[in-house]
């Protein structure tokens, strides 16, 4: 790469964030930090900030904000606080590119305001495609703005269309590691705890994705946000379970010849690609090597016990605010079942009654969103209590 890039990772304590810092650590000469943020984790944005040393960071909770700031004081970093900040810092004119690497629907809104301030984006946080997928990719398009993926799988996609983008796309295939329940019939389901479902066998991820892969809600939220990524309608878009994780997905073109993508399960791998493209930057990562994997196996998903993968179909396809009322819902179900509130299957069954009851708006504006969101958790929480 000819120039430093300048990045703005928002959400650089999570898991997501800190294989970015990893990534930049590894190549100084492609990469400076300009702008870190987190929610709570002070301690961890504080060492960060020391050894990366950016122009500004944001604490989004704003009780640490003083211990923040006291800390950076000496290194002349710039300390905001609070929602409204995040929104703000992704518009510094030194940004060339932002990391959204925020969990859940918190990243739509500074994501929108890094667009409009003309930033190329990263995007680790599908659930801004996933509630305003439209609005937002419009914007890009008007803006000029390139959205390069960060999931593994929509990392995939993307690769295997380089050099392929006047060549339409018949279908695409996600691929699924299945999680932890991987076989199991909903009456094994019943009663296990968040332990069991925060163990996933291949990859290593935040509560909140790690609960979301275990539901297959994760792949259902991956099927939307591809479906507005790579233009594509919802017929186009098919899943398959791989149980070992080494083709991160696929693409059938109209000719019937399918390209993968293949590599050890390792996100650094489509972070690094997403911070670089059009390059490739040499890496140390671990190689794959065939004979470790002789066979590579793919079944179909049972939408009949994990049904939110069908839930997530049906919101796309009714399309308008529905994949909104379907987020917002699976956040509190989540959140609740993490909390031992209620038990996993319970989880779909919030999601689909949210599905039933909150109203359609079929061309639904930011503030339509905005409620959309707002009175889905509402109305999630009503139904658990």
């Amino acid at each position: 790469m000819k120039e430093k890039r300048a990045i703005a990772i928002l959400g650089s304590t999570g898991s997501i964030g800190t294989q970015a810092l990893e990534v930049i650590a590894s190549h100084p000469e492609s990469f400076q930090v300009e702008v870190l943020t987190a929610q709570n984790n002070a301690d961890l944005l504080i060492e960060q900030a020391k050894k990366f040393k950016p122009n500004a960071v944001v604490i989004v909770n704003e009780a640490f904000y003083e211990k923040v700031k006291a800390a950076l004081l000496p290194l002349d970093i710039k300390v905001f606080a609070g929602e409204n900040a995040l929104a703000s810092v992704v518009q510094m004119d030194s940004i060339d590119l932002v990391l959204t690497a925020l969990v859940g629907y918190s990243g739509l809104k500074p994501t929108i305001k890094a667009i409009e301030a003309g930033k190329h984006i990263a995007l680790a946080n599908k659930e801004t495609l996933v509630v305003a997928g439209e609005l937002v990719t419009q914007l890009a398009r008007e803006k000029g703005v390139n959205i390069y993926p960060v999931d593994s799988e929509h990392s995939a996609i993307f690769q295997c269309m380089v050099g392929e983008f006047h060549n339409p796309i018949e279908k695409i295939i996600l691929t699924a590691s299945g999680g932890p329940f991987r076989g199991k019939k909903r009456d094994e389901l019943l009663y296990v705890t968040k332990t069991q479902a925060l163990k996933h066998p291949n990859w290593t991820m935040g509560a909140k994705v790690t609960i979301d892969s275990a539901s297959l809600m994760n792949k259902g939220l991956e099927v939307i946000e591809a479906k507005w990524l790579f233009g594509l309608k919802f017929e186009q878009v098919e899943v398959v379970v791989h149980p070992q994780s080494i083709i991160h997905s696929l693409v059938q073109f109209e000719d019937g010849s399918i390209k993968a993508q293949l590599g050890l399960p390792d996100m650094r791998l489509p972070i690094q690609f997403a911070m670089s493209y059009p390059e490739r930057l040499k890496s140390d990562f671990p190689r794959f090597d065939f004979t470790n994997y002789p066979a590579l196996t793919f079944e179909k998903p049972d939408t009949e016990t994990f049904r939110n993968l069908a839930l997530a179909f049906e919101a796309l396809a009714r399309g308008g605010n529905m994949p909104c009322v379907l987020n917002a819902a699976n956040e509190i179900a989540v959140e609740e079942f993490l909390q031992d509130r209620i038990g996993f299957l319970q989880m779909s069954d919030v999601v689909e009654r949210c599905l039933s009851k909150m109203d359609y708006i079929a061309t639904p504006a930011f503030e339509d969103y905005v409620n959309t969101d707002k009175e889905t958790r509402i109305k999630a929480k009503e139904l658990i209590n």
